[in-house]
């Protein structure tokens, strides 16, 4: 996939669910924030970000790499709105 995604809207996205969610225990993760459907979540050591809804999962790490999760591209721009709502909306 070609590296369209932006940045700075996966940290502020990432930033404003912490700040707005709800925490709760999730599955894979211990502490887990949760809002507008989507769930914001880090590994142990903070490096990598997790944001997630019920079909797509993305994965954003150091250096900007990030992966998509997910069954169809349609889902991902579906996502990709989700988090620009967020972003405008918070």
């Amino acid at each position: 996939m070609k590296n369209e995604l932006d940045s700075r809207l996966v940290l502020s996205v990432f930033d404003k669910i912490r700040q707005h969610g709800e925490l709760k225990k999730d599955d894979k993760f211990d502490k887990a924030y949760f809002l507008e459907g989507v769930t914001a979540a880090t590994d142990f050591d903070g490096y990598t970000l997790f944001l997630k809804d019920a079909s797509v999962s993305l994965s954003f790490g150091f250096h900007n790499k990030y992966n998509f999760d997910s069954e169809s591209h349609d889902q991902v721009e579906k996502f990709e709105k989700k988090l620009l709502y967020i972003n405008n909306n918070y």
